[in-house]
C-alpha cells in the first residue's frame, strides 16, 4: 500500500465517520425516532392516549384533536386550545405539534392517520449507545448507471407493521456490478430534488445486518446516468430500533443474492454487537 493510498483511505474513513456521527445524532435527537413512546392509530372514535394531550379522531376531513381545559398544543408556532383541525394529511406527510418538552407527530402512513408522540426522556433514547457498523471500505463504493423508466411505476411494498402497505412511484432502476456480478435495484424518490433512495436486503440480512430492510440514499445521477452507490452508507430504518415504526420493506427484486458487508449493522437494541 503506497503512502498516497494510505492518505486516500484515511480521508475516506474520516468522511464516513463524519457522516456516521451525523446519522446517529439525527436518530438520537431529543425528538428523533428513539424518542417515540407510542404508535396510535386513529379512527372516527375520539381516543385519549397516555403520552399526548386531548382526544383524537379522524374522518373524511382529516385529523381532529379536542383539548381539555388547561391543555394546549403549539402548531406551526401558534398556541391552540379547544378543538383543532389538522386537516387531511398527505401520504408520508405530517405535522409536529409541541406539547411541553415533547413533540406530537400527526402523520399519515399507508393510508392511515396516526399519532406518534416523541418524548426526550423515552428509555430507548436515554439508553442509546450508538449503532454498530462495518469499518468503511472503498471497495463498497461502486459506480453504476441509472436507467429511468418511460413513466414512473407505482410500486406497492409491505411494511414493518403487518397488514400495512406503502406505495411509491418508482422513477427507474440502478444497475451496477459487485465482484463482476451484474445487479440492479429499483429506486424510489429520495429526499431532495433529483435524489434517489433504494431499499434492499442482501445475504447479510438477519445475520449481521437488520433482517427486514436496509436503506441507501443516492445523490442525483449525472447527465449520462452515472451514479455512485456507497454501501458504506447503508443505514437502518427506524423499525430496526423500535416496534413503533411503519417502515417500508424492499420490493422483491431488491433482495440481492450477495453479501454486502458494509454499512450499519443490527442495532444493540435488537441484539446486535
Amino acid at each position: 500500500m503506497t503512502a498516497e493510498t494510505i492518505t486516500d483511505l484515511a480521508a475516506f474513513t474520516e468522511t464516513w465517520q463524519e457522516w456516521h456521527r451525523a446519522q446517529e445524532a439525527r436518530l438520537a435527537a431529543p425528538h428523533g425516532f428513539l424518542a417515540i413512546t407510542g404508535l396510535h392509530w386513529l379512527d372516527d372514535r375520539p381516543q385519549r392516549f397516555p403520552d399526548a394531550p386531548g382526544a383524537w379522531h379522524t374522518g373524511p376531513e382529516g385529523v381532529v384533536v379536542t383539548l381539555d381545559e388547561g391543555e394546549e398544543l403549539v402548531v406551526d408556532g401558534t398556541t391552540v386550545t379547544g378543538e383543532h383541525r389538522f386537516g387531511v394529511l398527505p401520504e408520508r406527510g405530517g405535522v409536529e405539534a409541541v406539547w411541553r418538552d415533547a413533540v406530537i407527530e400527526v402523520a399519515k402512513r399507508g393510508g392511515h392517520d396516526i399519532v406518534r408522540p416523541r418524548h426526550p426522556d423515552a428509555p430507548l433514547r436515554t439508553s442509546f449507545k450508538g449503532t454498530p457498523a462495518y469499518a468503511p471500505d472503498p471497495r463498497w463504493a461502486v459506480t453504476g448507471r441509472y436507467v429511468p423508466f418511460d413513466t414512473p411505476r407505482p410500486t406497492t411494498v409491505g411494511a414493518a407493521v403487518e397488514g400495512l402497505e406503502h406505495v411509491y412511484e418508482a422513477p427507474g432502476r440502478v444497475e451496477f456490478e459487485l465482484d463482476g456480478r451484474p445487479l440492479s435495484l429499483t429506486a424510489f424518490p429520495g429526499s431532495g430534488a433529483g435524489r434517489l433512495m433504494v431499499l434492499f436486503t442482501d445475504a447479510t440480512s438477519g445475520v449481521t445486518t437488520y433482517a427486514a430492510n436496509r436503506s441507501l440514499a443516492l445523490d442525483p445521477p449525472a447527465a449520462d446516468g452515472t451514479i455512485v452507490l456507497d454501501f458504506n452508507r447503508a443505514t437502518n430504518l427506524p423499525c430496526a430500533y423500535t416496534d413503533l415504526a411503519t417502515c417500508p420493506l424492499p420490493p422483491a427484486e431488491n433482495r440481492l443474492p450477495v453479501a454486502i458487508e458494509a454499512g450499519q449493522k443490527i442495532p444493540r437494541e435488537r441484539g446486535g454487537s
